[in-house]
């Protein structure tokens, strides 16, 4: 599909050697900018990057290894690692992945950790900035020294580690991935401090979003009573999780000073902008079913994280088989081991939790110098902490200085009044209990986990990210587990910044993992998550965060429904593109107009809409009406926040609050615009709303390029944001509020289906490639069989020869 980059490199190759003559020394208006001779030598430069096909076969001789390892690399170029010993597949795994994405997994650990600048210049020393600020090196540094106390661990890690660093040091500037050539740096030797930073990256993704700030500023704008009315906690339509038949077993462990919170005042505004976050509901599926379900009467697994989608890809598909495990799945480059897969007897996958486990607490300084802060009326004295960080072209570093206090590092300092000092408290900054093993031994306990005490045992591990991890054996099996570590929250904690001067305030520890919510084989025949509410309102401890409200009660619904279920059906749920939230606010507004008279465009849009089956299918029309007549109806609704808006971060009403007023209120006084002296109600301004979509699309309605994929635009991004080594647009399917969640930029990075049974039978894709060199075929090969729903055929190879493997490339390692 991409052949673009390939064209560009043959094009490079032509103009290299007119131009290296007059191109051997750097740019004079850019630091960053490579030595053009050096980029464009036919010897060392990036047409070497333009790589032929791999075949056949390869002997290498690498210190470190205690044994031979074989690696099969399939027709797709996937690996499958034959070792002798775990230590050895790790080495092997950390080799191999270098050798496909060295620069995605150095970047990956320069964005999280504040250290761009030192190879990108001074302006990004912003960023690394507040990345340090923000205590992501930190964070790691405490990860680190959690594994250290744990043999496994350390033995994995240190083992893929040496791994990473035989490829590197076996590199030439001629084998560097191109993006190390066009930004003029060398590789860098892996470590496990790396590898756990890119846990982090992992967890500032997936459970750092907080809206403390804008909630408080909203609470502020509307008052209580309003504000309560408009944010409730929960969606009562919602289906949580674990079902809400479940009863919870255990005698819940008290609060003390339950009903003594002391909220953010209701006139306190912060008025500076939040620092970037991830997108808001970033999703994924899974779900597993039972035998009692399923046509064969074995259990099947299903999993598609939904994240950002990138070149080179999020994952890094693999075999690892030594004689404790044979495990298939991916892996995330830059860490051990298989995060989502299979083996001989479970499957298993993941989703994010959604649950708030960061909160901002204001500082209350002795004095100006803001060198100390009360606590329960006592001084205590900030610890102080200095980072280096080095800037390209600089000869001195720079050198970050971070105020700790005891709910974490004072992230927001700012001088004048409209600003507050404020603090973090992040989950991901703890250092783990003392236990026999952490993350990465999370993940290798499942990949040697037979049934599903051992997949229990392998949770208690994990921390961070907190996960729902689904699980099917073929004894017959099916769980999940929402996993992680968990703070006790008073109700309405974390909503909004708290005051730091009151203990009070303080999380009353974590909930114990006994209690956390799962579920092992419930009546009603499946286990399934796709972001929402971990549990209903009977669950007795408090929590918050953000949630989906429409995927996971779809895809409930439909399991409820499914019976004889084979893998087609489980293909055609994750690539499902209905939208209950179409389903439920479409109704509801073309009944508000339905007196109305409209143009004869407006008509045809109309009638368009009513149409429409709600699907996001990428040649329909009527979801490009859709998204933008509803988005203009809830900006007219809630228009008393515009202004605010624009002075500074306020929290909006979730989209399903909006359906419900229009559904039980359509006089409410919510629906009067503020800009006019007439008294509107839902009709006026969903008629006001629907005028400014025929406005926007009444004369390209007819044209054959308007349509859902076109105008949605997925493109995937190169992580460097170098535009040729983007895809082109993908035309395709797909809602964030439906199973198959494709945006723009967004979606299943990952589809796989398992069904477990004597003999494993696995289908998998993913939208990228497994080589990170743009100019490899191997780099985005997959993403039309993405694009069109197709998947691939995973096989768990029992040994090298197995004959439904036909290699492109060997390779013995020893």
């Amino acid at each position: 599909m991409h052949a673009m980059p390939k064209l560009k490199f043959l094009i490079v190759v032509g103009l290299s050697l007119g131009l290296m003559f007059f191109c051997n020394s750097h740019h004079p208006f850019e630091l960053s900018f490579p030595p053009l001779g050096k980029l464009f030598s036919p010897f060392d430069g990036f047409w070497q990057n333009a790589n032929a096909n791999p075949t056949g076969h390869k002997d290498l001789k690498l210190t470190g290894l205690s044994g031979p390892v074989e690696v099969v690399f399939d027709e797709r170029m996937v690996p499958h690692i034959f070792g002798q010993n775990k230590a050895d597949v790790f080495f092997a795994q950390g080799y191999i992945t270098a050798m496909d994405r060295l620069w995605q997994m150095d970047i990956a650990v320069r964005a999280t950790c504040g250290m761009l600048a030192e190879v990108m210049g001074p302006s990004l020393l912003d960023r690394d900035r507040l990345q340090r600020k923000k205590g992501l090196l930190f964070a790691a540094e405490n990860a680190l020294a959690a594994f250290k106390d744990s043999e496994l661990d350390m033995e994995i890690g240190e083992a893929y580690t040496a791994g990473v660093n035989a490829y590197i040091a076996q590199l030439s500037p001629r084998d560097y991935p191109i993006e190390f050539k066009l930004l003029n740096y060398k590789p860098t030797p892996w470590s496990p401090l790396k590898s756990a930073i890119f846990f982090k990256s992992m967890a500032e993704s997936l459970c750092a979003r907080h809206q403390d700030l804008e909630a408080s500023n909203a609470l502020a704008f509307w008052g209580q009573e309003t504000f309560d009315f408009l944010y409730p906690d929960e969606n009562p339509k919602q289906s949580p999780i674990i079902p809400k038949t479940v009863e919870w077993a255990f005698e819940p462990i008290p609060i003390a000073n339950m009903d003594t919170i002391e909220k953010a005042l209701t006139s306190t505004t912060y008025r500076q902008k939040e620092f970037p976050q991830p997108p808001p509901f970033l999703g994924s599926n899974n779900w597993a079913v039972a035998g009692d379900k399923t046509a064969n009467g074995k259990p099947i697994l299903c999993n598609d994280p939904h994240l950002q989608l990138t070149l080179p890809s999020i994952w890094y598909e693999i075999q690892l088989h030594a004689p404790e495990f044979n495990a298939y799945g991916v892996s995330l480059p830059g860490t051990p081991g298989v995060i989502i897969g299979f083996n001989e007897h479970i499957a298993w996958g993941e989703t994010n939790v959604g649950h708030d486990v960061l909160d901002w607490y204001k500082i209350d300084w002795v004095d100006q110098k803001k060198n100390s802060y009360y606590v329960d009326g006592a001084v205590k004295e900030i610890d102080m902490r200095y980072d280096t960080i080095w800037i390209r072209g600089q000869s001195m570093p720079h050198i970050e200085p971070i105020k700790m206090t005891v709910w974490g590092p004072v992230v927001y300092e700012a001088d004048g009044e409209a600003y507050q000092d404020l603090a973090m408290r992040w989950i991901a900054h703890d250092k783990p209990n003392k236990r026999d093993f952490y993350e990465i031994g999370t993940f290798y306990h499942l990949m040697t986990a037979d049934d599903t005490e051992s997949y229990l045992n392998a949770l208690e591990g994990y921390d961070s990210p907190a996960q729902n991890f689904v699980f099917a054996s073929n004894n017959g099996d099916i769980a999940i587990q929402v996993n992680g570590k968990f703070p006790l929250k008073k109700k309405g904690q974390g909503r909004f910044v708290q005051e730091g001067n009151s203990s009070k305030n303080a999380w009353a520890g974590y909930i114990p993992r006994t209690q956390v919510p799962k579920v092992i084989n419930p009546a009603r025949g499946f286990v399934a998550s796709a972001n929402q509410h971990s549990a209903g309102p009977s669950y007795p401890y408090y929590y918050n965060g953000g949630f989906d409200d429409y995927r996971g009660r779809f895809i409930n619904e439909q399991l409820t429904d499914l019976e004889n279920i084979e893998v087609r059906d489980m293909k055609a749920l994750q690539l499902n593109n209905f939208s209950l939230k179409a389903k439920e606010a479409l109704p509801l507004l073309l009944a508000a107009i339905d007196t109305f008279e409209f143009s004869a465009p407006g008509m045809a849009l109309l009638q368009a809409l009513k149409a429409w089956d709600y699907r996001y299918e990428a040649a329909a029309k009527a979801p490009v009406l859709f998204e933008e007549w509803f988005a203009a109806f809830y900006k007219l609704t809630f228009d008393e926040l515009d202004a605010t808006a624009k002075e500074m971060d306020i929290l909006y009403p979730e989209s399903w609050r909006l359906i419900a007023l229009l559904e039980e209120a359509p006089k409410h006084v919510f629906f009067d615009l503020k800009a006019t002296t007439d008294l509107e109600d839902a009709a006026a301004i969903a008629k006001k709303a629907f005028e400014e979509v025929i406005d926007a699309y009444a004369a390209q309605f007819a044209s054959a390029d308007f349509d859902w994929g076109n105008t949605k635009a997925t493109t995937i991004t190169h992580l460097g944001r170098i535009d040729a080594f983007n895809s082109d647009l993908i035309y395709c399917g797909g809602s964030a509020d439906a199973p198959n969640a494709i945006k723009k930029g967004h979606g299943p990075s990952w589809r796989m289906i398992v069904v477990l049974g004597e003999e494993v039978e696995a289908y998998g894709v993913f939208p990228g490639g497994q080589s990170g060199n743009p100019g490899s075929a191997f780099y985005d090969n997959t993403i039309q069989t993405w694009a069109t729903g197709d998947y691939y055929p995973l096989f768990l190879m029992k040994e090298p020869k197995d004959q439904r493997v036909k290699p492109l490339l060997t390779m013995n390692l020893q």
